[in-house]
């Protein structure tokens, strides 16, 4: 099966639960695990937020787009901002780092990214945005031992 998709939307806090589901309905013809869906939202969620916290430090007007494609029982997904941008990728990477300890921020986004997707990439450009792009493979629908 292949499907592609496309969404773009304001970046503020609300539209992290919209990108959740619009993904979510996306891979549903892969008819996911329980796990499968809750990792895969999880992704979504810490890519998204970061984009409207440390990309567009919460402007409310700016937007983020949502690129994903289906091909069989991967799922490959960008979340593209284009706003300040990432000085340090690799520091930025690391557990615990957050340029905002004042929001209560706990610097493991893209620790829980890579845990969960079978894949993960950022290119950013200081000033003119990042694109975190990441691959997850869901196990094929033809198991029979799935728990729903």
């Amino acid at each position: 099966m292949k499907n592609e998709m496309t969404l773009s939307f304001v970046a503020i806090e609300e539209n992290e639960a919209l990108a959740r589901m619009a993904m979510t309905c996306f891979i549903t013809p892969l008819d996911p695990t329980i796990e499968e869906i809750s990792e895969f939202k999880t992704i979504v969620s810490e890519a998204v937020t970061n984009a409207i916290i440390h990309g567009y430090e919460c402007d409310g007007e700016s937007l983020i787009t949502l690129r994903a494609t289906l091909n069989d029982e991967l799922v490959t997904m960008t979340v593209e901002d284009q706003g300040a941008g990432i000085e340090n990728i690799e520091q930025a990477m690391e557990p615990m780092y957050t340029t905002r300890p004042h929001m209560e921020r706990s610097g493991m986004g893209f620790t829980i990214m890579e845990s969960f997707s079978d894949h993960l990439s950022v290119q950013s450009t200081v000033g003119s945005g990042t694109i975190v792009t990441f691959e997850k493979r869901f196990a094929p629908m033809m198991e029979t031992s799935r728990v729903r």
